[in-house]
Parts: structure tokens; C-alpha cells; sequence
């Protein structure tokens, strides 16, 4: 058996309420949900982080969330989604997962979202040239 709980729950050793799968992605219920409905769609490969995802899981992947975004709507009336995940900071599990959250206006949902900054004078071009020069294509956007 994986030591990672999400290849478990792929590989059908773990129990989990799965609403989708297909070849590619599974998503299945959140055991400690934000709110009832919150699905976790995981790659059946077993990936750590987005940056680890292979290119051809990048478009199922996001497609499966797309589909579970409007799902969520859908089947239990919610008004729409967060869709979310971490990359290693806050990732319980160290297998890809997205969130798939149902949200309804006034939901109290707040704890969730993080503080917001300024930038100073000059420091929001700073920190783009910085991204811009370990993107592919460089500093091409500047």
C-alpha cells in the first residue's frame, strides 16, 4: 500500500465518495470540508506540486476543475466556486490537489483569504522584472 493517502483513494485501497474520475484525474469529497460539497481533484499519477505536473496533465487536469466549478452550482445550488491549491507551504497531503469549493454570497467564508500589501514607489516593477527574467522569453513583457 502508498504511504500517499491520494494514490490510495486512485487506487481504490481507501475509501473516499468519488464524483468524477476518468482516465487521467479523480475527484473525490473533502473528509474536512471548508463547506459540505468541497472536492478534491487529484492527478491519478502521483504528482508533488504544480510545477512537477507533466504538460500533458496540465489541460485534463484544469478541465476537471472547470467541470467540478460548475458542478458544484449545479448539483447543489451553489452561486460559485474557489478553486484553489497549494504547492508544498500549507499542502497536507504531498500528492497535486486542487480545491473545488462551493460558495454562496454571505457564506462567512473570510479566514480563507489572505491580508492584502502595497507595493511602494517603483517596487511593482521591481518584482515583475524579477518574474519576467526567469520566465520563459525573459524580460519579452517588459
Amino acid at each position: 500500500m502508498s504511504s500517499c493517502a491520494f494514490c490510495r483513494i486512485v487506487a481504490g485501497e481507501e475509501p473516499a465518495e468519488v464524483v468524477l474520475a476518468d482516465e487521467q484525474v479523480v475527484g473525490f469529497l473533502d473528509t474536512r470540508p471548508v463547506f459540505k460539497g468541497h472536492v478534491l481533484l487529484v492527478p491519478r499519477q502521483h504528482v508533488h506540486t504544480l510545477p512537477d505536473l507533466p504538460d500533458a496533465l496540465v489541460g485534463p487536469l484544469f478541465t476537471a476543475a472547470r467541470t467540478l466549478a460548475q458542478a458544484v452550482k449545479d448539483g447543489l445550488g451553489a452561486q460559485g466556486s474557489f478553486v484553489a491549491m497549494n504547492n508544498q507551504v500549507s499542502q497536507s497531503v504531498a500528492h497535486l490537489h486542487v480545491h473545488v469549493v462551493p460558495r454562496t454570497k454571505g457564506d462567512g467564508l473570510r479566514g480563507f483569504f489572505w491580508p492584502r500589501t502595497k507595493y511602494a514607489e517603483g517596487e511593482a516593477g521591481e518584482y515583475a522584472a524579477r518574474l519576467r527574467a526567469v520566465l520563459p522569453g525573459g524580460d519579452a513583457a517588459g
